[in-house]
């Protein structure tokens, strides 16, 4: 009813000739309208809620709001009339006058209630919609059966069973409040549950018979908005609701009894997903969260927070091991699902940028191997399953997919949209492609003769004017000339030939800063390879030089993994070694000394807040997927050498993409030129070798106790294969670690000496070291330097023993037959660091990221934080963790640890084991 004009509340007052107001037709929609919003039971501003006739006349903190019979001492009159707090606030919709004098008129009245106190919220007038004639009203969500012969469209206020191959209509399922937000089948195909509500007032969800069309119960009560999801547990005995309101309620089916609500979110929720096993629940919010909680008892077991915008869907794989969410940031994301029983951080398995804008749909196969994702974009992709590797991409969406629903056959997908239209597609099986460092050409060994040498001939600094020069030849120039010289040589090559091309001239003090291209023979660049961008970030805290190879801070460092290539501004590194928390950042490869650059793109320095990106490298013809961020070409060029051990000099290898003439172009990087500006340009086949050498043991050995040494290998025209350095027998009273293994793209190995109790000094104090490789399917073998340094010295201060997580040592271990421990890739295992103190009191340090010596590449020792691995005053043992990536192979490696005094007294080995677990199957 209207408010009363203050006209007729005068003459109620007068002469009381029509009735006073009455609360639910009169008072009740100036509450809803101008109070309820912030006074209601959930949201108590000021302890006082409006929404039913008895808690308005509770009152608040304030004291009563009405006073009976005198509207002019009620605190609720004087806030409206501009007493203090006002009340709205001035930035709020103000009551008109008709309103305040009805709701003065009331309380003069007597401030009479209503004969049944319900909430003023759910006496809510919604208008009856009727849509045009000919205009399909959208479908919101969709559905197969389980036996896959029918599909559940969800449309405003009804939903329609339609026979999934005819589309026939079967019945439809009505009287619904408001739009249909969801529809699920049971497990059994038997029932159909359904989430509506009418907006800003309550939410529905009802479970119909399928096979008669009629309703069985209707859930909600309690929830203030409309719902978004209902999902039935996957026995049927309960039903969970949420939606706008941010609970989650929890029904019993069998008696429609509430079980319980959980609060934890603070945005609304859009999608429910239970695990297989029914036990847990996971829920995607506006707030920017996914979270999980055990159905049992609602215990929130961790909140997936990683993403950067609203979450729209959550799934969990088949198998139970992974959940998967999209939403408004663009990406896809996979957490491995550790929490099962107690609350466990669950860690991301990986994210990935998939589409060009928002994630609105997910839907996973019932085989389990494949996810099926739909945006705003207009498009649908396929990925197969944990990995979310790219399949097929399905465009052209006549209008925004709103629904997804894949069949029993895991092929057939019906996709529903906006516009009310639906149609069937089948999509392809996801095939994996072949991992691509950008060197997909098949390697042909050129042929290896005499290096020719050749001087520079004028004019050649145009493509149609290059100096022709038959190849492998060392070709002496000069960069002379106003304006900069450019010096192009021609020479010729066969489909998959690799050659070197090196300039010499920083290091023979030319002031030339060399530039080196290799063109195709019209003088245009070359694509060495294209790089995708997966993840977008930028540097944080600080920017770089050309040189660090440390403390690469960057923005969502815990979305990315090890090997990963980053591309910043140019220059592409990979990742080796995570940060130790939110106060240190990555290290490059190859972890020490210089950073070294990919795809012979050449180190520069970087502002604070430069944009980079997680890329991979596209197979040769592939198309990139369309993910909303860059691709980058990498041509065939250089600066500084890859790996700055050449100074200002370039680099550059180069395979060559077909039979033909090739043109290799000098220039200076900076446009100057002069007479001092020599250079020497070799173009060889190239030749990929090794040289490996060794630390010296610095301070001899102390007796009953070890010392490290480094085996380091130089990388000789991009080998990148495992070299293994073996040491002689060492002398008696000696034990040591060989033969070390370099791993494939490692630059260090790590080993120990040790000397028992009682050794005497030896013949000689070196021993003679030897490396070998297969290159190229030769067994490639050259001598390094002698270890020097192997010498018995007194008993050390400190002993350093690892000890297995639980209990002492074996009585079986020795140097021979080390302590074993074992770890699957994606484990975290825990052993123990024991010292013994000789009169040395203070705290002992045993490395910070490098703890570990000789871990495998990617097991490291984990949650040591900035200070390392540390052994304080007055203790003598401390438990450590090592943590092995999920991409680590199986292999075993003897490891130690180090410490920090003594000049680096080192435990005796520790074998570690990383094997796949038997019981799963490797994807």
């Amino acid at each position: 009813m209207k408010a009363l004009s203050v006209l007729s509340v005068l003459l109620v007052l007068a002469n009381g000739a029509i009735a006073a107001p009455d609360f639910h037709n009169d008072v009740a929609p100036i509450l809803r309208e101008y109070c309820a919003g912030c006074h209601n039971d959930d949201d108590l501003d000021g302890e006082l809620s409006v929404e039913t006739f008895r808690s308005l006349m509770k009152g608040g903190e304030s004291g009563k709001a009405v006073v009976a019979g005198k509207a002019s001492d009620s605190l609720f009159i004087k806030v409206l009339t501009g007493g203090k707090p006002k009340m709205p606030p001035k930035r709020e919709p103000q009551p008109p006058a008709e309103a305040i004098a009805t709701l003065q008129a009331w309380i003069n009245s007597g401030a009479v209630g209503p004969r049944s106190d319900t909430s003023i919220l759910k006496n809510l007038i919604v208008p009856q919609i009727t849509a045009a004639k000919g205009v399909r009203r959208p479908i919101t969500s969709a559905e197969h059966s389980p036996d896959g012969t029918k599909v559940a469209l969800a449309r405003y206020r009804t939903v329609e069973l339609r026979d999934a191959k005819s589309r026939k209509l079967i019945r439809r399922f009505s009287g619904h409040p408001g739009k249909v937000n969801a529809v699920h089948f049971s497990a059994h195909g038997d029932r159909l549950v359904t989430a509506s509500g009418i907006t800003g007032h309550s939410g529905i969800a009802t479970i119909w018979d399928v096979k008669s069309g009629k309703k069985i119960r209707e859930f909600g009560e309690g929830h203030r908005d409309v719902l978004y999801d209902a999902e039935l547990s996957p026995d049927g005995k309960v039903l969970v609701t949420a939606g706008y309101d941010r609970f989650i309620r929890t029904w019993q089916v069998s008696d429609g009894k509430s079980i319980r609500g959980i609060e934890g979110h603070n945005g609304a929720i859009f999608d429910l997903a239970f695990s297989p096993d029914g036990k847990i629940l996971a829920t995607a919010s506006a707030d920017e969260t996914v979270k999980l909680w055990r159905l049992a008892n609602g215990q929130r077991l961790d909140t997936l927070n990683q993403p950067e915008g609203e979450q729209f869907a959550v799934k969990f794989t088949r198998d139970g091991r992974f959940v998967i969410a999209g939403g408004a940031d663009k990406q896809i994301r996979v957490w491995r699902l550790v929490s099962r029983v107690k609350p466990e951080i669950n860690p991301l398995f990986l994210a990935r940028f998939a589409h060009e804008d928002d994630v609105i749909a997910l839907e996973v196969s019932r085989d389990g191997s494949t996810l099926v994702s739909a945006s705003a974009d207009n498009t649908i992709k396929t990925w197969r399953l944990p990995r979310l590797d790219p399949g097929e991409i399905i465009g052209g969406q006549r209008d925004l997919i709103t629904a997804l629903s894949l069949d029993k056959d895991n092929r057939t997908l019906q996709v529903c949209r906006i516009d009310g239209s639906w149609n069937r597609l089948t999509i392809k099986k996801v095939q994996v492609a072949r991992p691509t460092d950008g060197t997909e050409t098949k390697v042909v060994e050129a042929a290896d003769a005499k290096i020719a040498d050749i001087n520079e001939s004028e004019p050649n600094n145009m493509a149609k004017t290059a100096h022709l020069v038959k190849v492998p030849a060392k070709i002496s120039g000069l960069i002379m000339g106003e304006g900069g010289d450019k010096d192009l040589f021609k020479f010729a090559a066969k489909k998959g030939e690799e050659w070197v091309l090196e300039i010499h001239a920083a290091r023979n003090k030319s002031p030339l800063d060399s530039r080196l291209e290799v063109l195709d023979v019209n003088g245009n660049p070359i694509e060495r390879v294209r790089l995708q961008a997966v993840r977008d970030t930028w540097l944080t805290f600080r920017g770089k030089d050309s040189k660090t190879a440390q403390d690469f801070r960057v923005f969502k460092w815990r979305e990315m993994s090890l090997n990963q290539f980053l591309y910043v501004n140019g220059e592409v590194v990979k990742l080796w070694h995570y940060p130790r928390g939110p106060d240190s950042g990555y290290i490059v490869y190859p972890g020490f000394g210089n950073r070294q650059n990919y795809f012979d793109t050449t180190a520069m320095s970087h502002p604070l807040g430069q944009n980079a990106y997680i890329v991979e490298p596209l197979a040769t013809g592939a198309q990139p997927l369309p993910n909303g961020l860059p691709v980058f070409t990498i041509n065939y060029e250089n600066d500084d050498e890859s790996r700055r051990t050449m100074g200002n000099d370039s680099k550059l290898t180069f395979t060559a993409p077909h039979d033909g003439k090739f043109i290799a172009r000098v220039t200076d990087i900076r446009g100057f030129a002069g007479k001092d500006f020599k250079y020497s340009l070799t173009i060889r086949p190239r030749k990929p070798d090794f040289k490996v050498s060794v630390s010296a043991i610095g301070g001899g050995i102390p007796k009953g106790s070890g010392r490290e040494f480094i085996a380091t290998a130089t990388r000789l025209d991009d080998y990148d294969g495992p070299i293994t350095v073996e040491i002689e027998d060492a002398p008696e009273g000696f034990k040591i670690t060989s033969p070390l293994i370099i791993e494939a793209g490692q630059y260090r190995a790590f080993g120990t000496i040790h000397a028992a109790t009682n050794a005497s000094a030896p013949k000689s104090d070196q021993l003679k070291v030897a490396a070998f490789a297969n290159i190229r399917g030769k067994m490639v073998t050259h001598a390094a330097n002698h270890l020097k340094g192997i010498k018995p010295m007194p008993l050390p201060k400190l002993i350093a023993t690892v000890l297995p997580a639980e209990g002492d040592l074996p009585n079986d271990v020795s140097f021979e037959k080390p302590l074993e421990l074992t770890i699957q890739p994606g484990q975290t295992i825990s052993a123990r660091l024991k010292i013994d103190r000789h009169d040395f009191k203070a705290r002992v340090g045993a490395g910070k990221h490098e703890a570990g010596r000789n871990l495998p590449h990617g097991v490291y020792v984990d949650n040591i934080g900035l200070n390392g691995l540390l052994i304080v005053e007055g203790q003598s043992e401390r438990e450590f963790f090592i943590t092995a990536d999920k991409w680590v192979p199986e292999t075993s490696r003897l490891f130690h640890i180090k410490l920090d005094p003594e000049k680096g007294i080192c435990s005796p080995p520790i074998m570690l084991h990383v094997r796949k677990p038997t019981n799963v199957a490797s994807k």
